[in-house]
């Protein structure tokens, strides 16, 4: 039996009572929490120094459930900064499609790579990536390996479009289940169970009607999450009304791909009864607040959601329209955002935001009995969060210092499924310098193949 103690630091449980223990102790036993409580020095809790082969003393530091990044693309630490001034439709044409279509397979394990190592160094101990570029098969298997090689517990929506502005990222219906059935054989639960496979069609203007349906029939044969871009922009809505006649919700509910397991990602624009509707089906909304300033998309109608009773979930969005995915500083701008659009300076207070990025993502990913919080009998997905440092101390409430004074380089340690995968604020489990030094290489190569016709990737400015 492999038991791990982290002692003597402040426990913020996300239990249903939002429990805070301080200071407090979280004990592992394999990979479930076994005990969860107030840390005693009268020497009651001596056994468990003695029994735990780790022991990590936790003072002034936060312990947390680990943060679930609902919403990135993993691929896109590739193009990150490539450009800052566009929106969403030139952004797609002129930065991600010509990239997209000229990585190799390997850029693909390494952008994931760094996704993933970015995503547990600021505290994500889960993420659900929706990937969508399958110029070869080898891309997504290459991604996966990255998720099982770093540690990370990944959910791996695959991604489809039929009528995607690029044609070279097009694909048929066949192209698509065959191959998310072929990944469900040979992904699903591997990595000691880390790794799950979703459903992605890419949004509701690229994708026909006629895959849409298919999409919704095949998610509900397999029970498997539907993960689907929703009323990012205004366009968007107009497209489907143009279209079908329907807005995008509408549509999406239509079709049947609207229920428990739908994951509504962005939301933006969606009136009255839409929300009505996903409160009704009890899918959940999963904001990405960083990228929809970013992209200048809107602002998603989050404490009017809350009210509803509908799940919100937050996420980074890929690092091309954030550029980073650094989660624990999605809480801030989420808070920050909402408060500002009202006007409003009592909106979200900071356990609120921290339950969106911890149970309120568990849930959004069906296991809020297995993850999300610190209890017994959950797996064993902590985190520690240093709050000795000049940008947060002195600390008066700790759920305010983790929104709005911690950020990714506060991490301290990770860990995941029982597993140390980051421990003072470095990877365990991968060559972070050698994984970062091949990286660059590969970028730069692929900027000189862009350059030519895409002057924008051949300027340092």
């Amino acid at each position: 039996m492999s038991a791990k103690l982290i002692y003597n630091g402040t426990v913020l449980t996300m239990d249903p009572d939002n429990r805070i223990f301080k200071p407090g102790y979280v004990y592992i036993e394999n990979n479930l929490i076994r005990e969860v409580g107030e840390w005693k020095e009268d020497g009651s809790l001596d056994h468990l120094l003695k029994q735990a082969s780790f022991r990590y003393n936790a003072e002034g530091k936060a312990v947390i459930p680990g943060l679930v990044n609902t919403h990135t693309h993993l691929f896109q630490t590739f193009m990150r900064g490539v450009s800052d001034h566009l929106p969403l439709a030139q952004w797609l044409r002129e930065i991600i499609w010509p990239i997209s279509v000229a990585m190799e397979p390997e850029d693909f394990y390494l952008a994931a790579v760094i996704g993933c190592m970015e995503n547990l160094k600021s505290g994500a101990t889960y993420l659900m990536d929706h990937h969508y570029i399958h110029t070869s098969l080898e891309n997504t298997e290459g991604v996966l390996r990255a998720i099982a090689d770093s540690g990370i517990r990944g959910h791996l929506a695959r991604g489809g479009s039929d009528l995607c502005g690029e044609h070279r990222l097009r694909e048929t219906d066949e192209q698509i289940f065959s191959h998310t059935d072929e990944l469900l054989d040979r992904w699903e639960g591997e990595a000691s169970d880390r790794i799950r496979i979703a459903l992605g069609p890419l949004n509701l203007y690229a994708c026909s009607r006629p895959y849409l349906e298919k999409a919704a029939k095949f998610s509900k044969d397999r029970n498997l999450i539907s993960h689907v871009h929703v009323a990012e922009t205004k366009e968007q809505i107009g497209n489907t009304m143009q279209n079908y006649g329907m807005r995008n919700l509408e549509l999406l509910n239509d079709i049947g791909l609207l229920g428990d397991k739908t994951q509504v990602v962005h939301g933006i624009w969606l009136d009255d009864g839409e929300l009505e509707t996903i409160a009704k089906h009890k899918a959940t909304v999963v904001h990405c607040p960083v990228s929809n300033m970013y992209l200048a998309s809107g602002v998603a109608r989050v404490p009017e959601m809350q009210r509803m009773g509908i799940n919100v979930a937050l996420g980074t969005d890929g690092p091309g329209s954030n550029n980073c995915q650094d989660n624990l500083e999605v809480l801030k701008f989420t808070a920050c955002l909402h408060k500002v659009n009202a006007l409003d300076a009592t909106l979200l207070p900071p356990m609120d935001v921290l339950r969106m990025a911890t149970i309120n993502g568990a849930r959004a990913m069906g296991r809020e009995d297995e993850l999300g919080s610190l209890e017994p009998g959950k797996k064993a997905d902590v985190v520690t969060v240093d709050l000795m440092k000049a940008h947060i101390a002195p600390v008066h409430r700790v759920s305010s210092a983790l929104v709005y004074n911690a950020n990714g380089n506060d991490v301290d340690l990770v860990i995941v499924n029982g597993q140390i995968a980051v421990e003072s604020g470095k990877c365990t489990l991968v060559d972070e310098a050698e994984i970062l030094r091949r990286a660059q290489s590969r970028v730069d190569v692929l900027r000189g193949k862009l350059a030519a016709r895409y002057p924008v990737f051949g300027g340092d400015f």
